[in-house]
């Protein structure tokens, strides 16, 4: 005959049971609520922004509009992104404007008067310039990505090369070639440090300014697709070459 069970061992049992579907269940919970804040999170932040910046628009060219032509004038509510859709239009209608010969003088004359006041002139030079660098077709800001050692020996860190040095600037650097590098901190990439920089000193990265934006934002927990790891590990691994051979030339 088999032993019989205690009262005590079959009520442990029991416990054990309920305490392992418990956590059983919690843990179920938990992992559909990530799973939820992993989808709905991204979406979320997109979705403020995307109406941060329309309202934001809006803000800034209702005022400008005569409250008759205002849509809110003949509806019931609002209608967002009017502002938007207005500031739009006109842009391109005065991109359309200075593309002919009358715009274009207008636009020199106006330029002409801005660059004889001397606290506008230095502004307005820089932010035309920013402007034509970042939306030129034939522009080069920021379409290289590239590594350089910092902050130590061995360390090497993701920047941005733009256009190279010029005027005054060229002739002050050492010898050899320069390029402009930005290297933007982590997880804000709107701050950062900017200096020139030895073509030489750098090792160019294939891939997009895109995928170098997302790793420095997350801080590397987003990392590029495979293709462009393994282009990342070659260049490591040719990074580290290269420090072992500038170091065997110092030693001779």
């Amino acid at each position: 005959m088999s032993e019989m069970q205690e009262p005590g061992d079959a009520m442990a049992a029991d416990v054990a049971k309920v305490s392992a579907s418990q956590t059983s269940f919690a843990a179920r919970v938990r992992n559909y609520f990530l799973t939820g804040l992993v989808v709905a999170g991204p979406l979320a932040i997109t979705v403020w922004l995307v109406w941060s910046i329309i309202t934001w628009v809006d803000d800034f060219v209702r005022p400008m509009i005569p409250p008759t032509y205002r849509p809110e004038s003949y509806m019931p509510w609002p209608i967002p992104g009017t502002g938007l859709i207005i500031a739009f239009l006109v842009l391109t209608l005065l991109g359309f404007l200075t593309a002919n010969l009358v715009g274009r003088t207008l636009v020199e004359l106006g330029e002409s008067l801005l660059s004889r006041m001397p606290i506008v002139r230095p502004i307005y030079k820089t932010m035309k310039q920013i402007f034509e660098s970042l939306f030129s077709k034939t522009g080069s800001s920021f379409r290289k990505v590239a590594l350089v050692e910092f902050p130590a020996p061995g360390m090497w860190s993701l920047v941005f090369l733009s256009q190279p040095p010029g005027g005054d600037v060229v002739k002050k650097l050492p010898q050899g070639e320069h390029v402009s590098a930005f290297m933007p901190c982590t997880p804000n990439p709107t701050t950062g440090f900017f200096f020139y920089v030895k073509r030489s000193d750098l090792i160019e990265l294939d891939i997009t300014v895109e995928n170098a934006m997302t790793l420095l934002i997350s801080a590397g927990m987003v990392q590029p697709d495979n293709e462009a790891q393994k282009k990342l590990a070659s260049l490591a691994a040719t990074a580290k070459a290269a420090q072992v051979a500038r170091k065997t030339e110092t030693v001779d």
